[in-house]
């Protein structure tokens, strides 16, 4: 920040010296880059979370201020907002709807200005199974032991591969009677009207990771 010469001044005869210190001023430069602490945030997540941090990159030692400005890259600005230097998006995401954002961002350093375009990769989040259908719910008496009543599917956002399960709880009255093979409900002893005209079970689909019954 600052230099010291010597300098002689001659007149032909005599010398006299001097030494001078020489200063340099400190001039604002822009800042060079912007940098986010994070880039993806999960699905589901809350309205109004914080995706990541901003920071900047300027050889001067400033404060900066961030805002969503206009300009290449700017495509979801409206779904964004900037606290203090916290990125957050305003509305919880949704995988299965928006796989990814895209904002720009400009740094101010109370002189100059830096502008940025940034991509927010939306993480898919396992959803739990939300229905069970069953294709058929009748069977006709005296069908064989071990005829299929009808595939058992699942609703669930996510693409899965679902298993399937008798298991004990409301409704279960009958999980004795039948089995499942697959996705198959299968009545294990053939049925006879006059004996029992409707039977009651209860099933389980699993996604691998959440479960839902009915």
């Amino acid at each position: 920040s600052s230099y010291s010469v010597r300098v002689r001044t001659f007149d032909g005869t005599s010398t006299f010296e001097k030494v001078f210190t020489i200063s340099i001023n400190d001039v604002n430069e822009a800042p060079t880059d912007i940098t986010l602490s994070a880039a993806a945030i999960d699905e589901n997540v809350a309205a109004n979370s914080t995706v990541g941090a901003l920071s900047s990159t300027d050889v001067d030692t400033s404060a900066f201020t961030y805002s969503l400005v206009a300009g290449a890259g700017d495509t979801d600005n409206a779904s964004f907002s900037i606290s203090g230097s916290d990125l957050k998006i305003t509305a919880s995401p949704n995988f299965e709807t928006k796989s990814s954002y895209s904002v720009r961002v400009r740094t101010f350093d109370g002189t100059s200005t830096f502008e940025k375009a940034f991509t927010i990769s939306i993480n898919d989040v396992n959803e739990a199974p939300t229905d069970i259908t069953l294709s058929a719910a009748a069977i006709d008496e005296n069908v064989a032991a071990n005829s299929t009543v009808g595939a058992l599917s699942t609703t669930d956002i996510d693409t899965s591969a679902f298993t399937y399960s008798l298991v004990a709880g409301a409704g279960d009255t009958d999980n004795a009677s039948f089995s499942i093979s697959g996705s198959d409900l299968k009545i294990t002893a053939s049925p006879d009207f006059e004996t029992k005209a409707s039977y009651s079970v209860r099933v389980r689909t699993f996604d691998g990771t959440s479960t839902f019954e009915k």
